[in-house]
């Protein structure tokens, strides 16, 4: 078995047994505390940039199969498990995991302590990490790049597409969204055009849409300031933001986000409706938050609240029909319990009427 290492930036090394492809790999180490959806969060545009560390132990026991896809390219810098399983036994399984890695040239490292490499992002804070061969004198400069600024332009489609239905007309804002998302809208019937993250909003007016979605995606929302200008621009069509759309819309709206320590990664995190007085687990994969000290009470008002942090976790604003959430509605890997919340965003599009000129002073 060849041995690898992986190599955190305070200098903590862990070396295990190396699957997937054999490339060097540097990218900022995060830890998925979900039981199930490995390979879901491998090909999570969300995860773009990171090597990932599956907490629980087995990983690869039903393998990869073509149905379970998030994107079509996994955008991960690198797998990291307890244990890696080669003999997947499911009847819709395909390939093994490391096989998938080795054709999409992404290294693994499998055998080491994960609950020790947990404790320590836990205690010190995430930081970035690289994957290599166990010979592989691993310096500062190993850690010079910046992993994150163009983690969306990476994963945004480079020119609109559409999936025909016959009902409401969407846009949706790709920032890399997932393909469980685009199924749950179609079965809405929606007849949606995906447009990519830099599309500007009289581009967007042109296709004359009912309602606007801007999705889920990974990095800083400080580095996708293209997509704040159109929110501004677009907010007097119905609008509906998820994951890292619902960060620049709290930004267009005047507010600031914040980077977590340790990020939340994951499908058990429990929010609560404010309104509603009732609790959801759900899916989250985030490293930045709404920063609530910076919102302005007159233009939005917090519509979901994670019970563990108290961070923000809905928005709604209160002059324009436009609403956001932190969670993945769709879930995948995770509860869907959160998809009716669409319900709410077609009562919004019956409700509205689409004018011209809307737009937020931020």
């Amino acid at each position: 078995m060849v041995k690898r290492k992986l190599v955190l930036e305070d200098g903590t090394t862990f070396v295990g047994n190396a699957f997937g492809s054999e490339k060097k790999s540097v990218g900022e180490v995060i830890f998925y505390t979900g039981m199930t959806g490995y390979q879901e969060v491998i090909t999570d545009p969300s995860y773009a940039t990171y090597i990932v560390t599956m907490t629980y132990p087995s990983i690869g026991s039903y393998g990869i199969n073509r149905d379970d896809f998030e994107a079509i390219v996994p955008r991960i810098k690198g797998l990291v498990v307890k244990e890696i399983n080669d003999e997947p036994s499911n009847f819709r399984s395909e390939e093994t995991v490391d096989q998938f890695l080795k054709r999409h040239n992404i290294p693994g490292i499998a055998g080491i302590d994960t609950r020790m490499l947990t404790r320590t992002l836990r205690k010190r804070g995430l930081q970035k990490g690289i994957i290599t061969s166990v010979d592989t004198e691993v310096t500062a400069n190993h850690f010079q790049s910046s992993i994150h600024e163009e983690s969306v332009q990476q994963v945004s489609c480079t020119r609109p597409y559409v999936i025909p239905g016959s009902g409401k007309r969407i846009v949706v804002i790709d920032l890399g969204v997932k393909q469980r998302l685009l199924q749950t809208l179609t079965a809405y019937n929606f007849h949606i055009t995906v447009v990519p993250y830099n599309y500007e909003s009289k581009q967007i007016r042109r296709f004359k849409p009912d309602g606007i979605i801007v999705s889920h995606g990974p990095g800083n929302p400080e580095h996708v300031q293209e997509v704040v200008k159109t929110l501004k621009e677009v907010v007097d069509i119905p609008l509906f933001a998820i994951g890292l759309g619902h960060q620049l819309f709290a930004i267009a709206c005047g507010a600031k986000t914040k980077r977590i320590q340790i990020g939340r990664f994951g499908t058990n995190f429990p929010v609560k409706d404010v309104n509603k007085n009732k609790t959801h687990i759900t899916t989250i994969s985030s490293h930045y938050t709404v920063d609530e000290a910076t919102l302005d009470e007159m233009q939005v008002e917090v519509t979901y609240r994670s019970l563990n942090e108290r961070l923000v976790e809905g928005l709604r604003h209160k002059q324009y029909p436009a609403l956001s959430v932190q969670f993945n509605i769709e879930g995948a890997p995770g509860s869907n319990e959160t998809a009716p919340i669409i319900d709410t965003f077609v009562d919004i599009m019956k409700k509205s009427r689409v004018k011209n000129g809307g737009k937020i002073d931020a």
